[in-house]
């Protein structure tokens, strides 16, 4: 296995005014996947939110390839792709559009991230009809645009039926095989074979 290129180091945060984790320490390796589990409120959204910069550490480090990752925030920021539960759409805009959006910012074809999700038919429709389901696939078509080493996704099966969850194997493989990583927050299985478990 190659080298860790994340790595975290006795990691605390705290939100509202409590401590939600501390001492928490992992590294994961090009074409890893790690599932972070536990129950609710344990901290696993705060967790990918604290991976993609978007919180601080109140104590520990974090690093990519032995370097500070949030020292340089921008860099950071271009090698992952962070799905929330907030599908990120606007609803005037049509699901083409949706994507045509975030293309522009990472570059991308456009017509394949949506025939990676199945949305094809569905591209010239604004994203307000769609069902919950569909919207899902929509805001994870944009892990098919421009590739990027890192996965931070939040449940990303709320919402899909089990042939859409189906659906993201061959997507998860590929970013695998191509030396990228996976941390995904669950409460249900993901088409994710040999992946590690963190409990919080």
């Amino acid at each position: 296995m190659e080298a860790a290129l994340l790595q975290a180091r006795e990691l605390a945060c705290w939100r509202a005014e409590r401590l939600v984790f501390a001492g928490l320490s992992f590294e994961v390796s090009p074409g890893e996947a790690l599932l972070l589990t536990g129950a609710n409120g344990a901290g696993k959204s705060s967790l990918l939110r604290l991976l993609a910069g978007l919180i601080p550490a109140a104590e520990g480090t974090l690093t990519w390839e032995g370097e500070d990752c949030l020292a340089d925030p921008a860099a950071h920021g271009a090698r992952l792709r962070y799905i929330g539960h907030q599908d990120a759409l606007k609803p005037a805009l049509t699901a083409r559009e949706n994507l045509s959006f975030f293309a522009r910012l990472w570059g991308g074809d456009v017509a394949a991230a949506l025939a990676a999700l199945e949305l094809t038919p569905l591209a010239d429709l604004p994203a307000r009809v769609l069902s919950s389901g569909q919207k899902r696939r929509l805001a994870l078509a944009r892990l098919a645009l421009a590739p990027a080493r890192l996965w931070l996704l939040d449940e990303p099966s709320v919402g899909l039926d089990a042939a859409s969850v189906e659906r993201l194997a061959p997507l998860f493989a590929a970013h695998r095989a191509a030396g990228g990583m996976i941390l995904a927050a669950t409460h249900l299985p993901l088409p994710l074979p040999d992946a590690r478990e963190l409990r919080l």
